[in-house]
Parts: structure tokens; sequence; C-alpha cells
């Protein structure tokens, strides 16, 4: 296997000599961010709800500050000082999300609000004025509330809803955007969401996950062959979706140990991955003999995870361009032990399979526990990557970054973050797989999700308390800017 043999060849890479740490003139950096974490103006002109804006209004104490998106970084109105930050730092690329009720207020295509549109050209006009690309995401996250209230990603027709906004978005924006991404992160999207009943909408649903996760990923592939067949030819971009790939190590080197991580890799990056990016489609083998066998022994007469039929996996099939990677950190996976008492949510159990994800203790992290630091994880991701999919499938990281927490500008640790893990992307670089960009989470400070605005992983700090959102560059921005420019660790 190329990830294990090159992971037995590591000892002989050499750390320390400049030809090493030096990028290819073809990798590019980024920076990211999401539109309802940084724009604020939830209720301007006609926007329409989103799904967050309902959760954090209706349940602030799910907020750990009890915070909101409402104003967040401001940035409908400072777009053009997130412009210049871009560009303060050299970027070469800066991906964002459209804010599907800000572009369509109702969530259907009948309707699009000028002002939200001209936000969005005026965004993508002001980057490319100075020479940043703009990497696109069409959805994260922010379901319009309408469509929310009729299921959301468990409606069957939520597939077309989506295809329909896609088909607005590539005729506004599609002869000046070249590189577009889907959907982000359907793993939290669905396990977290209609799994656990932690995050926007706040529903439990024990069959919620898969039939979001199918979906979704039909969703994704009638968005792609909306742009395959009306837009290629005429814009030659390229497009993808976006994964949260939780990078998993066995426990131990016990035979059941490798089956369970290989199994578990399968539960929480295959269910969103194989049906795209492998060669036969469909839902992995182990996932559908796990849930089908443990669907039975519960007294389900058919199994719990809905069958694609033949036609749903050849149009799925092949949607990608390239490989969108998210990824920030590891676990180990072991079986539970006896009397065990396990925590159960997303990335520490795996239901059906009965595994428990468990944070090697030896692994630092930043501001929050639940992301541990093992920079090792995204080559060895990346290997795998592409073992599975193919040795010359591009890759391009999406999201990966360090959170810190309180007022810091001496920001040492995310320095360390970030070059940890770009040596780790150097080396996966030299095992021959086809890297081709990274961008870091995040520009600047914004609402992240559950941790309201008290976990910070921005390049810049954002002083929230200030009606002008002033953004302060960290030391680490200084950094990143740096590495930019000599190309070079």
């Amino acid at each position: 296997m190329l990830w294990v043999a090159a992971l037995f060849l590591w000892a002989s890479v050499s750390h320390s000599s400049g030809s090493d740490l030096q990028f290819p003139e073809w990798f590019k950096f980024g920076a990211a961010s999401a539109a309802f974490q940084v724009e604020g103006a939830w209720n301007v002109s006609d926007k329409g709800e989103s799904k967050w804006d309902r959760l954090t209004h209706r349940y602030p104490e799910i907020i750990s500050d009890r915070s909101n998106g409402d104003v967040a970084c401001n940035s409908y109105y400072l777009w053009e000082r997130d412009i210049e930050m871009a560009a303060e730092l050299g970027l070469q690329f800066y991906r964002f999300s459209i804010s599907w009720p800000r572009l369509l207020p109702t969530g259907f295509a009948n309707n699009v609000s000028e002002d939200g549109k001209n936000y969005y050209n005026n965004l993508i006009d002001g980057l490319l004025e100075k020479g940043i690309e703009p990497v696109v995401t069409i959805y994260h996250w922010d379901m319009p509330q309408m469509f929310q209230d009729l299921g959301g990603w468990a409606n069957p027709k939520i597939s077309d809803w989506f295809a329909e906004y896609a088909r607005i978005v590539f005729s506004l924006y599609g002869d000046r955007v070249k590189n577009w991404i889907t959907i982000n992160e359907p793993l939290v999207d669905c396990d977290w969401y209609y799994g656990w009943g932690i995050l926007a909408p706040k529903r439990e649903y024990f069959l919620g996950p898969y039939i979001c996760n199918k979906n979704l990923l039909l969703a994704h592939a009638k968005a792609y062959h909306v742009y395959d067949q009306e837009f290629r030819c005429k814009y030659n971009g390229k497009i993808s979706i976006a994964n949260h790939l939780l990078w998993m190590k066995p426990y131990s080197n016990s035979t059941e140990d490798l089956e369970l991580t290989e199994a578990a890799r399968e539960f929480l990056t295959g269910r969103y991955t194989h049906a795209i990016f492998s060669k036969e489609g469909g839902w992995p083998t182990v996932v559908e003999e796990t849930v089908a066998k443990v669907s039975k022994e519960q007294g389900y007469e058919e199994s719990r995870l809905p069958a694609f039929t033949q036609e749903e996996i050849e149009l799925i099939r092949g949607t990608y361009d390239y490989f969108a990677l998210n990824h920030y950190t590891s676990r180990l996976v072991r079986k539970p032990r006896a009397s065990e008492d396990v925590v159960r949510s997303l990335f520490t159990y795996v239901g059906d399979l009965d595994a428990v994800l468990e944070m090697d203790p030896d692994w630092p992290f930043g501001y929050g526990p639940m992301m541990p630091i093992y920079p090792q994880g995204i080559r060895e991701q990346m290997l795998w990557i592409a073992e599975q999919y193919g040795e010359d499938i591009e890759i391009l990281i999406t999201e990966n970054g360090y959170s810190s927490g309180g007022s810091l500008i001496d920001d040492d640790g995310r320095i360390s973050y970030v070059k940890d893990h770009l040596e780790q992307v150097l080396l996966t670089i030299q095992d021959g797989v086809n890297v081709t960009g990274y961008a870091y989470w995040t520009l600047m400070d914004n609402f992240e999700w559950t941790d309201g605005y008290q976990s910070k992983f921005g390049l810049y700090e954002v002083d929230f308390s200030s009606p002008n959102r002033t953004r302060t560059p960290r030391k680490s921005a200084n950094y990143y800017a740096e590495l930019i420019k000599k190309r070079s660790l």
C-alpha cells in the first residue's frame, strides 16, 4: 500500500535541507471563511432566514457564550477590508461561501436578491483586481429555514432544489469563478446535525444521518452535472465537494484494531467519498454490510442505510475534478472496554460499528480539547486518499487550522501548527501525491458555531466589541505572509 510504504520511508526523509522546505512554484496558498461565520447583516435587505439564524435565536444556550451571527465580522459591509487582508498576506486564493438565503431569499431559484447578487459580485471582482483567485463554496451549512422546515437534507426534493440554486450561482459568477465547491463537510451536516441533535437544526433522528447522507450526495452530483453540462464548455472551471476527514489510527497493532480502524475510516470518510471518488461507486461494502446486520438485529425489516439504485450510483460516481480536503485532527480507534461508559457523539464514537474514537494523551491541543494536534495525520490521510482513489488524484487542502482562546497577538502555537502541517504537506508531495494547494482556516476570527466567539482560528484578530470589528494581524499572519512570499518554511 502506497501510504504504508511511504510512512516506512519517513525516517529517511530530511526535515532540514533547504530544498526539502521549498514549495513547488505551482503550489497555491490561500485562506478560507464561510458566509454565516463572517457576513453578519442577518436580516438586511431581503435576505431570508437560515437554519443557523433560527437556532442561535431560539436556542442561545447551545452556543457557549450565547452569541449569534447577527453581526459576526460584519463582512457584508467590510468586504473591502477582507480583500485588503487577503492581499496583505499575499494569498493566491481566498475560499469563501455564498449564503443560500442571502442570494435566494426563499431558497427557490425564482427569486434572486439584487443586493445579495451585488454583494458577491463586489467580493469576487475585488479579489480578482488584487490577483487573488476566488474559490467559492455554494453551501456551507446555512440551509434556508423554509427548506429546513420541510426536512432539509432529509427531504427527497432537496437535491433538486440545491441543483437549481447551484445553476443560479454558476450563471451569475461562473464567468469569473473557476474553482467551485458544492457542499462543505457533509459529515458534520448529516452526522452531527441529524444524528446527535447538537447543531442546527437541533434534531436527533435515528435514521436521519443516513437519509441526509444519500440526499446530500445526490445534491452534489446534480449540481456537478449542471456545471458539467451547461457551464464547463464556456468557463472551463473545476468543481468538487469538501469533506472533513478525521484521520483515524489503530489503538494497537492487533488485527482487531487494524480492521476496526479501516472500517471506521469507511464509516466517517467513505460514506461521503466512496460513491463519488471510487471506481465502483455506491456505499462502501463494510458500511452496507454492517448497517444491514445491525438493522436486522434491531428488528428492522430492511437496512436503515437507504440503498442506491444503479441509476443513482452512475449519477454520483466520478462527479469531481479534484479532492477538497478539510483536516484538523486525528483519533485512535478501538472497541469499547467492558462496562465502559462511552461518550457517544461525533468524533468520539462510531455508532453501528460500536467503535470508540480516543485521543492520544501525548497529543497537545490548542483552545479546545476536541482537536488534539497530530501533524503527521494530514500526511497519512492524504496517502490513504491516494491509495483508495488513485495515486494521480489532485488534492486541494481547503481547511486546516489552529484555535486559541482570548486576545492573543503573539500566537506561536498557531505558527508551529501551520509550519508542522505544511512540512507534512511537503513530505506528501515528495511521496508522489498530487497536492496542489493549502487554505488556512481562517482568515480572521469569526463565529465558530457552538464555540461562539471564544474559539479563535484567525490569522487576524477581530475586536468583536468594536462597531468597526477592527482586524489586527497576529504574529501568525506575518509568518504566513513571509512563508508565501518565500515559498519556503
